[in-house]
């Protein structure tokens, strides 16, 4: 008798901790698979509010240069027919270069991409500025996670070769989660020849990394099974897991010049993620490590470095 209540003990205690676990994944997916109406990346992860105040003062200045300038609304269709949105910024002069820039996780295209653009336009490239599917103006329902935008990023190379025949040098740059989406797509056998160079600022390595390092950090929770059911919603839901690509893995088909950054103290996407993509990436590859920087406040922490990085490295692969 005492054998059969210790075994119905553990099995309790197995049910319950499944049925625990079914919750806690249920509530994860619904709190960041599905469209969100405010960023919930929390601010403090990129800086204390003392900091925050000092970059304030480049970002604003930035945007607001940046909207004063004719800007252009442009969309295109999905491959799965979702009205995907963009901000085209044309530069003063005529020139050969563009820049197609992707924004982070929860945010909006003008929101992180509005300083580098600022600076990119003044070394003469046209920006184009996207929102991600399920942000900002694009149609989605639930955020693809680089996954299913690397396919808008081949979108967006399209449009933009239709539109200029071809003949704009493309740089892909991504932020956080834009980021993973230029590097994933820089994976494609196909990408055009034109896309000269990629820059991926903070970018996690898959999607089930940076969940899992999240509950670890926030909650003590080890990946399964609480990743294992969420990924199933995902792909029931959504139409992808979790695993189904990552950035280390197109980075070994990767044929593009690219440029890793990231902020040293990231406790968000940890720094070794970038570390790794550098380490695995097949093409020519730079990488900048930014003392005292958080998520995605690279540029922020330290313009000067920010900017001569970029130049360097795109002097190396951009031509004239």
């Amino acid at each position: 008798m005492k054998s059969l209540l210790v075994a119905a003990g553990i099995a309790g205690g197995i049910a319950a901790a499944g049925c625990a676990a079914a919750v806690g994944a249920a509530t994860l997916f619904k709190r960041v698979i599905p469209r969100q109406d405010e960023v919930r990346v929390d601010l403090n992860e990129m800086a204390d509010m003392a900091k925050w105040e000092e970059y304030k003062k480049i970002i604003h200045p930035n945007k607001e240069w940046l909207m004063q300038r004719n800007m252009e609304e442009v969309t295109i269709r999905s491959r799965d027919g979702l009205t995907l949105h963009g901000y085209y910024f044309a530069s003063d002069n005529p020139t050969d270069k563009l820049v197609i820039a992707f924004h982070g996780y929860t945010s909006c295209g003008l929101n992180d991409c509005s300083s580098i653009s600022a600076f990119l336009l003044k070394q003469g490239f046209d920006c184009l500025i996207v929102d991600n599917r399920s942000h900002g103006k694009s149609d989605g329902k639930y955020i693809g996670f680089g996954i299913l935008d690397r396919y808008d990023c081949m979108s967006w190379i399209k449009y933009v070769n239709n539109r200029f025949e071809g003949k704009k040098q493309i740089l892909l740059f991504g932020i956080s989660m834009g980021g993973a989406t230029v590097l994933m797509a820089s994976g494609f056998p196909d990408l055009p020849d034109n896309v000269k160079a990629v820059i991926a600022d903070c970018a996690f390595t898959s999607p089930y990394d940076v969940f899992a390092h999240i509950l670890k950090r926030d909650y003590k929770m080890l990946p399964f099974p609480v990743m294992n059911i969420n990924d199933a919603l995902c792909r029931r839901k959504a139409g992808y897991g979790f695993k189904d690509y990552s950035t280390l893995t197109a980075m070994q088909t990767n044929k593009c010049p690219t440029l890793f950054i990231h902020g040293k103290d990231d406790n968000f996407v940890p720094t070794w993620m970038s570390e790794k993509n550098y380490e695995v990436c097949a093409a020519p590859k730079e990488l900048l490590i930014v003392e005292n920087a958080g998520h995605a406040a690279s540029y922020y922490e330290n313009v000067p470095l920010y900017e001569k990085k970029v130049s360097e490295f795109l002097g190396k692969y951009m031509s004239e």
